[in-house]
Formats: C-alpha cells, structure tokens, sequence
C-alpha cells in the first residue's frame, strides 16, 4: 500500500524529492514554517524595535524555501538542523543588505576588539571597562553608549568566530560540524577541533557575568530579557554584557588564528 504525502513526512519528502511534485513541496513548507518563526524570535531579540519581526519571518521564508529544495535526504542529519542554518543565514543576509547598522558603530565595534586584544596581551588577563574606555581614548559613560549601540550589529558575530571573514559564503557552515561517515577531511576535523579548543578557552576566560550570558543565551537559549530577569538586571544590561562577550571572544580567536579584526 503507497503512504500518502498528505499524512506521512517520509512520503511527502519522496514525492517531491523523486518526482517534482508541487503539492508536496507546498507541503513541506507549510510543515516547517513554525521554525521560521522561531529563528525570527531568537534573532529580533538581539535586533533594535525598530526591525519588525513580521519582516524577519518573511526573509525567513526565503532560506526555509531553499533548504527544502537542497536538502538530502541520504546526509543522515534531521532537516529542522540543516533548515535552522539556512533560515538564520537568509535573515542575516537580508539584513547585511539593508545595511541597517551606520558604519561608525562598526568602525567602534573594530576599535573594541583591537584595544582588548592589545591590553590582554599588555596586562595577561581581561581587561577592565575602565582600561578598556582608556585604550580607546573615551569615557566610561561613552563606551557604555558604544557597547549599546553596537549590541544592534552583534547578531551574526558568534557565527562568525568560526572564521576571520565576516562574508558568509567564506566561513564555515555550521553543519560542517556535523560528521558525513561519506567524506572525512582529516584537515577539517583539525581545524575544528582547533576552534572549538581556542573558543573554550576564549569563554572559560571571561568574566563570570559575560559567562553567564554566553551560557544561558546560546546554550540554555533565554532570551535576553529572561536572562536579565536570572541576573537581576535590565535587558539592556544583558545587551550590553552579550556584546562584550562576543566581541572579547571574536578579538580573542581572530588573533589565535592570526587574522586582524575584521
């Protein structure tokens, strides 16, 4: 008896993958469109008021589209995983596009990463925001006003750690993390291990807040206001604790991997 595409997933992804069948490809993005939904929320988060959700999830849209049409099936790894990348990775290019952050915050987020690699190198610990405000020739409440505004641009950062360009078609995708048992590269698994090494030690190294933050935002996955509501603090502090941690690690592993910041 043949399963039908209308109730089964597997036979859904078969009548689209082997025979082209429009129906089913409908299906499949009807099926997964609550993940759009979810990556939008995680990432406006992290983005000012100013960027509508709605406008995240129909960019959104766009990679859950591409991901039905390039995934395979024979890979061995669950589409929600493969998809997620993709839909964050539409967003993030359509917001790039947009150019929404000024180039100035930018410049300062270049600023903040060279003065903290120059003053841990300098004084062999994490730097304070005192000697951090110093180095860049500002006052507290200044880098306090930078940290904010930069919070806006650091939505893609802890994706790019992975690799010392900023463009997304040259760093490593995710998934390349995962294991193809088809395609070992003995060069690959190093390099990654390299980085998962250097990132461990980069956030083992941070002050106990920014710690915090990383853990529960990234791998707890609160929102920054929730973390904020844990720590006791406004959400804009946790913005501004996020951004600081992400930065200090991106500084961190560009001068590991010899790369200035970008």
């Amino acid at each position: 008896m043949r399963s039908d595409p209308r109730t089964d997933p597997s036979a859904t992804w078969a009548a689209f993958k082997e025979h082209g069948d429009e129906e089913a490809r409908e299906s499949l993005i009807i099926n997964y469109a609550p993940l759009v939904k979810y990556v939008a929320g995680r990432l406006s988060s992290s983005l000012p008021q100013t960027v509508d959700t709605s406008d995240l999830i129909s960019y959104g849209i766009f990679g859950l589209i591409d991901a039905i049409e390039k995934f395979d099936l024979e890979r061995g790894i669950k589409f929600e995983t493969y998809a997620i990348a993709r839909i964050k990775g539409a967003i993030i290019d359509e917001l790039r596009a947009m150019d929404w952050v000024p180039r100035s915050v930018r410049a300062r987020a270049r600023e903040f990463e060279a003065a903290y690699v120059t003053l841990e190198n300098r004084l062999k610990r994490v730097p304070t925001d005192v000697e951090m405000a110093k180095e860049m020739g500002i006052t507290i409440r200044e880098l306090q006003s930078v940290l904010t505004k930069m919070s806006y641009a650091s939505v893609i950062s802890f994706e790019e750690m992975w690799s010392g360009s900023s463009d997304r078609e040259d760093r490593p995708n995710p998934l390349g993390t995962i294991a193809d048992e088809r395609a070992d590269d003995p060069v690959d698994i190093f390099e990654n291990a390299e980085v998962k090494s250097i990132l461990a030690d980069a956030i083992e190294r941070l002050p106990e807040r920014e710690k915090t933050v990383i853990a529960l935002y990234y791998y707890e996955g609160l929102t920054l206001k929730e973390i904020g509501t844990v720590l006791g603090v406004t959400e804009s502090r946790v913005s501004q604790l996020h951004t600081k941690a992400v930065l200090r690690l991106r500084a961190r592993l560009h001068a590991a991997q010899g790369f200035a910041p970008a």
